[in-house]
């Protein structure tokens, strides 16, 4: 699904970040628990070099505790990142994380020198609410709708500790498509980006696999069916989401299913998994490429048409 909305604050906060990058230490991440992988800023890679990487898994009291160690061994696993969950509920491990900055870079924890980390992540992921803990007073702007941070800030987080503050970003492509999906679900990006049916399809779709018990229990439906559509249907059936002549409202079902998501409703979900998200990569970047390819094709075919065209007689 492609999400059609990169606001210009966020390609300012872009421009800026890769002229300050240098003066970086540490880098902070901010996602979303449910989506690590789907919450990520592709741009970190690529401008981070190798700086040292706190990966914040953050709302991790709505994601799926099991999936929430995994995401961590996994990001562990990696050179140069340190992995930590936190809570909207009680987010006071967030006070740690000065200390492990300074921990990061030891050649610079000493009277005198200034450390810098640059803190970033995506709309509404919880990072204002976060920094406004680290700081212990309201220095960030908080709001619940995706996008409130609109310019970089600089906070004072200890002694010889500064916060580099971004607005929250997307990114004009992203490269697995499941990802824009999992991103709406989840109210990373606003409702008017996207179609509540479809991404309520994707999430039925996934849920049915990976937690029919709790669709069973919630629903109260004692045999699930094997199709999303069907689902929604019977979901919408026993929500009284019909219409005259029995007719389900297939948009109000959607609703349901992905506001119960959100608000937990449904319990601690996780929406992917490293082993799901390495094999949409696989498969999306075998797609990408054969576009890339066939585009050439035809770009080479129109050349070659151009080039054995009749020339036109001089009169």
């Amino acid at each position: 699904m492609a999400i059609n909305w990169f606001p210009g604050h966020m390609h300012k906060a872009q421009k800026e970040i890769k002229e300050i990058i240098h003066l970086i230490d540490v880098v902070i991440e901010v996602c979303d628990a449910r989506l690590p992988f789907s919450s990520e800023n592709p741009m970190i890679t690529e401008i981070r070099g190798d700086k040292p990487l706190i990966k914040i898994l953050n709302k991790s009291d709505l994601a799926d505790d099991r999936l929430t160690k995994v995401w961590i061994d996994y990001y562990q696993s990696q050179h140069n990142v340190k992995a930590i969950a936190l809570t909207t509920e009680d987010p006071s491990g967030a006070k740690n994380i000065a200390a492990l900055i300074k921990k990061l870079v030891p050649n610079k924890d000493e009277e005198g020198k200034q450390i810098n980390a640059m803190i970033m992540g995506i709309p509404n992921v919880g990072k204002s609410t976060l920094i406004n803990t680290l700081v212990g007073k309201t220095k960030a702007k908080v709001g619940n709708e995706p996008a409130v941070t609109k310019a970089q800030q600089r906070i004072r987080l200890e002694e010889g500790v500064y916060l580099y503050d971004t607005p929250g970003m997307l990114w004009p492509r992203i490269a697995n498509e499941n990802s824009g999906y999992r991103l709406a679900v989840s109210g990373g990006v606003k409702d008017t980006a996207f179609d509540h049916e479809e991404i309520a399809c994707f999430a039925a779709e996934y849920l049915l696999e990976a937690y029919p018990e709790r669709l069973k229990e919630r629903y109260k439906i004692d045999e699930l069916p094997q199709q999303e559509v069907e689902f929604l249907e019977e979901l919408g059936r026993k929500r009284g989401c019909v219409r005259a002549g029995g007719h389900v409202d297939f948009h109000k079902a959607s609703e349901i299913l992905v506001n119960e998501i959100r608000d937990k409703t449904l319990g601690k979900i996780t929406l992917e998994t490293p082993d799901i998200v390495e094999r949409e990569n696989i498969h999306f970047a075998e797609l990408y490429e054969k576009k890339l390819a066939e585009r050439e094709a035809k770009k080479t075919a129109r050349g070659r048409g151009r080039k054995n065209k009749p020339k036109k007689k001089k009169r």
